[in-house]
């Protein structure tokens, strides 16, 4: 771990990723101390100060009915960190079981799974959450359900061609020697070695869930008024651009910042864990 956070910190774009994730992490988590209107995330009308510039105290202006946007760019953060981090919890499991199995075990099992992976890669991921969307209702635990839908092939095509690979090495042929059982080859001795690429795409792919989330709410099949969401904040201000530009540039803003530094942070962790390989 010394080893990795020193790589990590003699690089500028990595500490600057790293930087980056810290803020939005630590900000979604600890919003409630440092949000000026705490009460803005929710159902709150303020028409006295409706649709205001940016000035202090409200530094990134208000929207339609008065509530700070920078309180509620901070609280969609938590929503979006919330929906990234239960969709990797969901997704990657059930990807990477499936994809041991398949490599490993061959035959049938092999080509029946990855022909239902390749039916599920086969369509267009934003496209396949939408077509859920349009049937489900537009809640947070759906939008969850319906992005976990399409992720989870990923996972099983990454393992699946690192299991493909790692099951001739003479680690995995001594444990079969031995007695070992298929499970205990699959998730004792292969996927300890398939981890570093996992955690890797996790990372990445945080930034991607967060994105796509954010496609969803703009399109009005994501999270609902009056949770705060970045991406129904871009539509709602989209409609009054330019003369009320902040509603759609900073929550704009904030999407690329958060996809920025996960990328950043998991390009970083891709080349030094590479090279601990």
């Amino acid at each position: 771990m010394k080893r990795t956070f020193a790589i990590l910190l003699r690089n500028p774009l990595s500490l600057l990723g790293l930087v980056i994730v810290a803020v939005v992490v630590l900000s979604a988590v600890f919003a409630d101390f440092i949000t000026p209107f705490p009460a803005h995330a929710g159902a709150v009308v303020d028409f006295a100060n409706f649709n205001k510039a940016p000035e202090w105290p409200y530094v990134m202006g208000t929207d339609l009915v008065g509530r700070d946007l920078f309180t509620r760019i901070v609280y969609a953060y938590r929503i979006s960190l919330i929906l990234g981090v239960v969709v990797l919890v969901l997704a990657v499991p059930v990807g990477v079981a499936i994809g041991l199995l398949a490599g490993y075990l061959g035959g049938w099992t092999e080509y029946l799974l990855m022909r239902l992976t390749d039916v599920f890669l086969s369509i267009p991921p934003l496209v396949l959450a939408m077509s859920m969307m349009g049937v489900l209702e537009p809640t947070l635990t759906n939008g969850m359900i319906a992005v976990t839908a399409m992720w989870w092939p990923w996972y099983t095509r990454l393992v699946y061609n690192l299991t493909r690979a790692e099951k001739e090495e003479g680690y995995v042929l001594a444990a079969e020697i031995i007695g070992a059982s298929r499970l205990h080859v699959m998730f004792r001795e292969i996927l300890p070695n398939c981890v570093p690429s996992i955690v890797t795409k996790m990372t990445l792919d945080l930034g991607f869930v967060i994105l796509i989330a954010s496609s969803l709410s703009f399109l009005g099949l994501g999270v609902q008024p009056p949770t705060p969401d970045l991406g129904s904040m871009v539509a709602d201000g989209a409609k009054y651009l330019p003369d009320s530009w902040w509603l759609t540039v900073f929550p704009g803003l904030a999407i690329l910042v958060a996809v920025f530094g996960f990328n950043l942070v998991g390009d970083a962790l891709r080349e030094v864990l590479g090279a601990e390989q």
